[in-house]
């Protein structure tokens, strides 16, 4: 086995008088494809900071090989003291490298090089600094949310870079499909250590799922041991007093190993403030077409959103999702065609960069409106410092500024806002941004529930795959098609992913170096719509099955037709209906299970 390139060995870190990292390890091997996972605030971060020797650590050691190129995307980049992006990127460069390649990653990264560094907004910083990071081709390539502020094709490009890099990779990433495609083995940080799984993100989650199961069995076992040692402390034959003081400094001790297993982070509680249901019909959208100067945005589009309908919008970033999305809510007049909301319609929105958020409010304030120290979830008070914790904020940060969060913090507490408004029909923006992957799955199962209508834009196709019921997609010069299903259910429809950016891409350096990367085609999935019906459809048919006896019960009176034709009439119309739904239940379970097994090989 080769030596490791980059080895960190039992690293602590306190900040803010509470550890954050207590013994975490992390071994980098040439080739290496690791993806850090963790939840927001375990410090995935600050542990790539440490391996790129950008922050010191307060205990354990950092070994790099003398010989060994580093490069780390931070997530927020300083380019102050920079002429242009251009000069930034190649200062990054090294005496033998390819001054070109900087240029070609800013032009397939929506770049020209001639941006003064004091005009970026934030998304174009960071494209910059992952265009410095991937240019010299370093040994070792550490990625803190690379995908933040792409779109679809820049993210499968970007899949398509790092699959032919030479060197090894360490991602941080909330999107689950970019973790799948590239990682060949995880590190979980988890409560101040890591774990490591020689295996990608793909079975990351399953195997997560068991080492915490052990772990509460390992609780419950503890627990059964304090409470026998506590009965014996109270109900106990006295013995010698020496003997006696080492049984209670054991109970002690167990007590304090209980504490240190029940540190693991706490779970976000979601809940939709859910109004009045809305009329079937939500949204319908007739020949509506929009510009901006020359540029078309929709073209003579046509759309019905139903109520229950959860629809995601696609495309290149300038495609026009923001835009369309404000023109079918009703925010934007459109230059021709009409939009009209349906009856009853309550909008809930999350806003895709912050900017409804004050920096100078403090979180009470944007959760209560600044009307006291109650919010309202449907019809039921809930104090502020409560709901906060139920979005991992403490009681103490009620009176934090906004200003003062991390982005993960900003995400979810415009999440925490959004739900609590009244509302059946939500608009969400990107609403996977800066959120950690346990806070995903708990939005996707709440979406995946709401009784109402979802509107959402969304780089992230997992999500699109696990949320949306159909795909809206811009196909170019203001044209949108709608596809059934989600992300992947459109690109088996449509032959294609969304559209790349037209970008000639230069020869490599050297074919031995740098080969040609074989792009893999997506594996089909079961679409959202496919996987609740699986999971869904076994309780309907038991459902069925027991109307269908109920109404056969009733039947085998022999005098019921006499007493009671009406019911007896009734009681035959269900039976019929039953029957009938049954059947076409059971024979919709066997053709996804018959596909599902297909698609699992």
């Amino acid at each position: 086995m080769a030596p490791p390139l980059l080895q960190l060995q039992s690293i602590g870190l306190t900040l803010g008088g509470k550890p954050l990292l207590e013994g975490a390890d992390l071994i980098v091997a040439p080739g290496d494809r690791i993806c850090l996972v963790g939840r927001n605030g375990s410090g995935k971060s600050t542990l790539l900071r440490i391996a790129a020797g950008a922050l010191e650590p307060d205990a354990g050691s950092r070994f790099l090989q003398p010989d060994a190129s580093v490069r780390y995307l931070a997530q927020e980049p300083d380019l102050s003291g920079f002429a242009d992006v251009l000069a930034f990127v190649e200062a990054g460069l090294g005496p033998a490298d390819d001054r070109h390649r900087a240029r070609y990653l800013l032009e397939r990264l929506g770049l020209s090089g001639a941006e003064a560094p004091a005009t970026l907004s934030g998304g174009e910083a960071r494209r910059a600094a992952l265009a410095r990071a991937l240019a010299p081709d370093p040994d070792i390539l550490l990625l803190d949310e690379p995908t933040n502020h792409l779109d679809l094709p820049a993210i499968e490009w970007l899949e398509d870079e790092l699959r032919a890099a030479r060197g090894a990779l360490v991602m941080v990433s909330h999107d689950r499909r970019f973790l799948e495609n590239l990682s060949r083995a995880t590190v979980w940080l988890d409560r101040g250590l890591t774990r490591r799984l020689d295996r990608g993100f793909f079975e990351f989650e399953a195997w997560r799922d068991k080492v915490l199961e052990e772990e509460e069995a390992a609780r419950h076992k503890l627990g059964r041991k304090i409470a026998a040692e506590e009965h014996w402390m109270r109900y106990g034959v006295t013995a010698r007093r020496k003997r006696n003081m080492r049984r209670v400094a054991e109970l002690a001790e167990l007590r304090r190993a209980r504490r240190e297993s029940q540190r693991a982070a706490g779970d976000v509680k979601l809940a939709v403030n859910e109004a009045q249901m809305s009329g079937r019909l939500v949204v319908e959208a007739e020949g509506l077409t929009k510009a901006w100067g020359a540029t078309p945005i929709v073209r003579n589009l046509s759309l019905r959103i139903l109520r229950g309908d959860r629809l995601g919008l696609v495309g290149p970033n300038g495609a026009g999702k923001t835009t369309l999305v404000n023109l079918l809510v009703g925010a934007l007049s459109p230059d021709a065609g009409r939009v009209r909301l349906g009856a009853n319609v309550e909008l809930a929105t999350l806003d895709q960069k912050r900017a409804a958020l004050d920096p100078e409010a403090s979180l009470q304030t944007v959760l209560t409106g600044g009307g006291g120290d109650y919010v309202e979830i449907n019809g039921a008070r809930k104090h502020v410092a409560g709901y906060m914790q139920d979005f991992l904020f403490r009681p103490e940060q009620a009176r934090t500024p906004v200003g003062r969060l991390s982005g993960g913090e900003r995400a979810r507490l415009m999440l925490a806002r959004a739900l609590a408004l009244p509302s059946n029909f939500l608009v969400l923006d990107e609403p996977t941004n800066d959120l950690d992957l346990e806070t995903l799955d708990l939005v996707e199962s709440l979406l995946a529930d709401y009784p109402g209508t979802v509107l959402m834009v969304s780089h992230d196709r997992d999500f699109l795959d696990r949320v949306a019921t159909s795909v809206l997609v811009a196909e170019g010069d203001g044209l949108w098609v709608e596809y059934a299903g989600g992300y992947s259910d459109m690109v088996a429809q449509r032959g294609a992913g969304v559209a790349v950016r037209a970008a000639p891409r230069p020869a490599p350096k050297a074919p031995a170096e740098r080969p040609a990367p074989e792009r893999k085609a997506e594996k089909r999935k079961l679409g959202f719509k496919e996987k609740h019906a699986l999971e869904t459809l076994p309780a309907e048919m038991d459902r069925l099955r027991a109307e269908m006896a109920k109404a056969q019960a009733a039947l085998a009176d022999p005098d019921l037709y006499v007493r009671d034709p009406k019911k007896f009439e009734t009681a035959t119309a269900l039976y019929d209906q039953a029957q009938k739904a049954l059947a076409a239940a059971e024979d919709r379970w066997l053709e996804l299970e018959l596909l599902r097994e297909e698609l699992e090989g």
